[in-house]
C-alpha cells in the first residue's frame, strides 16, 4: 500500500512535458537560401554613350554623330549590379524541386537608367517541369565570360524569358528539353514615313503565338557543348485601321551552337548564332522586322510595293578565362553581332556592335573580389557611320548568403 501511494504521490509532482512534434520533412529534404552580393562600379568613360545606359557597355548605345549625348569624358558610380535572391530546393513526392525569385537594381524599359528592382528570374521547377522566368532555351548561359561589365558580350544569345518547360532527357550528362516561350517582337517601321506618316506611326507588334524553343546539350569534365533553336511568329499589325491593316506576319527561327573547353589554367567559350528574326533574344542590337520595298517601273514614274521581313542576323562570340591561381583571375575576348539590313531601313539604323574587353581580379576570400577591366565597343549604322567608345571599369564585389535556413531547426 505504501509503494502505491508513494507512486501516485510521484505523478501528481511530476513535470508534465509535452511530447516533441513530429517534423514535417526529413534533414535535407529541403533547403532555403538567401544569397545575393553588393556590388560597386566605378566606371571612368573616356567618350560617352547615352546617358540611360552609361552604367554599362552597350554597342547600340554608342551615338554615331559626334555630340549627340554631350561632350566626351564622364566618371560614373554605380550600384546596380547588386543583387538580392532566395531560392528553395529539396524533394517533394519523391521528384527534386527548385524554386527561385532573384532580381538586381538595373533597371531598363520604362525604368532605365534607374536604379530600381529588376527581375532576373521567379520560376519553380519540379522533376522534369519548370514554369516561370529564367534563362531562355534558346541562350547558352556559360558562353558569359568573367566579366565585370553588366550588360556583356553583344554576339551572343541572352534573354531571361517567361516560359513553359519540359526537359525530357537528363542523365549521363545529355540534357533535352523544349519550350514555349513569351513572344515579344522587336518592328522598324524605317523609312516606311515617306509613304505615309500615319501608317508608320499606326504599324505595332502583333504577337499572337508562343515561340518554340529547344535545346540538346551535353556537359562533361572537359567542359559542354550546346545545340538550340528557335522556331517564331513575328507578326505585325496596324492600330486603329480598318480591320487594323496592314497586317501579317513572317516566320523567325535561329540556331545558337555554344561551347566551353577546360584546358589547365584557362577556359575558352565560343560561340555562335544566326537566324532570321532573332534580334530580340541577342544581347545587344538589331531589329526583328523590317520594311522591304519592291521598286516596280511604271512610266513615267515608279511605284513602291513595301513589304515585311524577318530580319537576317549573325553573332559571334570568342572569350578566355584564366585562373591563373586561387587569387587572380583574368577575361579577354571578343564579341560581335551583325545584321543583313532591309533595303528601307533608316541610315541610322543599327548594322553592327563590336565588344571586346580585358581584366585582372584579384580574390582575397571567397566571395570576395575587386579590381580593373578596359573595354572598347564599336557601332556601325546601316549607311556606314560608326561610333566608338573606350572605358575602364574598377569593381569591388561582396556575396553573402544565410546558406540553409532550415538547417536551423535541424
Amino acid at each position: 500500500m505504501r509503494e502505491r501511494v508513494a507512486a501516485l504521490e510521484n505523478r501528481a509532482t511530476a513535470v508534465q512535458t509535452t511530447p516533441p512534434m513530429a517534423r514535417e520533412h526529413k534533414p535535407g529534404d529541403h533547403n532555403l537560401e538567401l544569397y545575393g552580393f553588393i556590388q560597386l562600379d566605378a566606371i571612368q568613360d573616356f567618350k560617352r554613350v547615352n546617358p540611360n545606359w552609361d552604367a554599362t557597355l552597350r554597342p547600340s548605345r554608342i551615338p554615331t554623330v559626334g555630340g549627340q549625348f554631350g561632350s566626351d569624358g564622364q566618371s560614373i558610380f554605380s550600384v546596380r549590379q547588386s543583387r538580392l535572391g532566395a531560392k528553395a530546393t529539396g524533394m517533394l513526392a519523391g521528384k527534386p524541386y527548385e524554386a527561385k525569385f532573384e532580381f538586381d537594381l538595373f533597371g531598363v524599359g520604362k525604368d532605365e537608367g534607374q536604379t530600381t528592382i529588376r527581375i532576373r528570374h521567379a520560376y519553380v521547377s519540379w522533376g522534369p517541369l519548370l514554369a516561370g522566368q529564367t534563362n531562355s532555351l534558346f541562350m547558352d548561359g556559360d558562353l558569359f565570360p568573367n566579366t565585370i561589365d553588366y550588360w556583356g558580350p553583344a554576339g551572343m544569345v541572352f534573354l531571361r524569358n517567361p516560359q513553359l518547360r519540359w526537359t525530357f532527357v537528363n542523365r549521363n550528362g545529355w540534357k533535352a528539353a523544349v519550350a514555349l516561350e513569351h513572344p515579344g517582337n522587336d518592328i522598324d517601321t524605317g523609312n516606311l514615313r515617306t509613304i505615309d506618316p500615319d501608317l508608320a506611326s499606326s504599324i505595332q507588334n502583333d504577337e499572337k503565338v508562343p515561340d518554340a524553343t529547344a535545346q540538346v546539350r551535353y556537359e562533361g569534365k572537359w567542359g559542354h557543348v550546346q545545340l538550340s533553336g528557335i522556331l517564331r511568329r513575328v507578326g505585325y499589325d496596324s492600330a486603329g485601321t480598318d480591320n487594323n491593316e496592314p497586317k501579317g506576319h513572317k516566320t523567325g527561327w535561329g540556331v545558337n551552337l555554344g561551347s566551353s573547353f577546360n584546358v589547365s589554367l584557362a577556359t575558352l567559350r565560343l560561340g555562335a548564332v544566326y537566324g532570321r528574326g532573332i534580334a530580340s533574344y541577342m544581347n545587344d542590337g538589331g531589329m526583328d522586322l523590317a520594311p522591304n520595298v519592291a521598286v516596280i517601273p511604271v512610266p513615267p514614274s515608279l511605284i513602291l510595293v513595301p513589304s515585311a521581313e524577318a530580319v537576317k542576323l549573325f553573332g559571334m562570340t570568342s572569350y578566355i578565362d584564366f585562373n591563373w591561381s586561387k587569387q587572380w583571375t583574368s577575361s579577354i575576348g571578343y564579341s560581335f553581332d551583325k545584321v543583313d539590313n532591309t533595303n528601307f531601313q533608316n541610315a541610322s539604323a543599327f548594322h553592327k556592335g563590336q565588344y571586346a574587353s580585358v581584366n585582372l581580379l584579384w580574390h582575397p576570400a571567397e566571395g570576395v573580389f575587386t579590381g580593373g577591366e578596359f573595354l572598347w565597343g564599336k557601332r556601325t549604322d546601316n549607311d556606314g557611320n560608326v561610333g566608338t567608345d573606350a572605358r575602364f571599369q574598377y569593381s569591388v564585389h561582396w556575396d553573402f548568403s544565410s546558406k540553409n535556413i532550415w538547417s536551423l531547426f535541424d
